[in-house]
């Protein structure tokens, strides 16, 4: 099951990657871009290096913002305006989403985006930055009990074997 996130941005104000970056390093999380990253060519997954570890990302498009919004006024409402929609889209590894909320937090901070979660009001920035840590703490704890489950099944006899 996919989670989608919205950004919706002026199409003049969406960063090349060399600005994403420095924003996204400003916030003072360990995540890269992928050095071929390329605003409006790209589309499908994204991906990162997140604390060292290459990898984690996400599913990205661009489009219209009167695309997604359709008849739907909520949706009209959250982007008051802008032009542009960015959805990043993952499923549900927590170091994805960790890559979402940070590029979010960036959009939002210096690119004067409104983010929403798959058509939710949207949340502030202090709200979101808030969230990110939390967000890390649950990707190393999904890899520990990944790792974790990964051990249990090694330690396992083969079914060939268990007669």
């Amino acid at each position: 099951m996919s989670n989608i996130q919205y950004a919706f941005i002026e199409r003049g104000r969406v960063p090349n990657r060399s600005q994403l970056q420095a924003s996204i390093d400003a916030l003072g999380f360990d995540l890269k871009l992928c050095p071929e990253y390329t605003p409006f060519e790209d589309s499908g997954f994204l991906p990162f290096t997140l604390n060292g570890e290459e990898g984690p990302g996400f599913d990205i498009q661009y489009e219209a913002a009167s695309e997604l919004i359709g008849e739907d006024q909520a949706l009209k409402r959250i982007a008051a305006g802008r032009d542009c929609c960015i959805s990043m889209a993952w499923h549900g590894s927590m170091k994805d989403l960790a890559c979402v909320m940070i590029v979010s937090c960036a959009l939002m901070k210096d690119f004067d985006s409104v983010v929403s979660y798959e058509g939710e009001p949207p949340e502030s920035l202090d709200r979101m930055l808030s969230v990110v840590p939390e967000v890390l703490a649950d990707a190393k704890a999904q890899e520990a009990r990944d790792a974790s489950q990964s051990v249990q099944i090694k330690a396992k006899k083969p079914w060939w074997k268990l007669w």
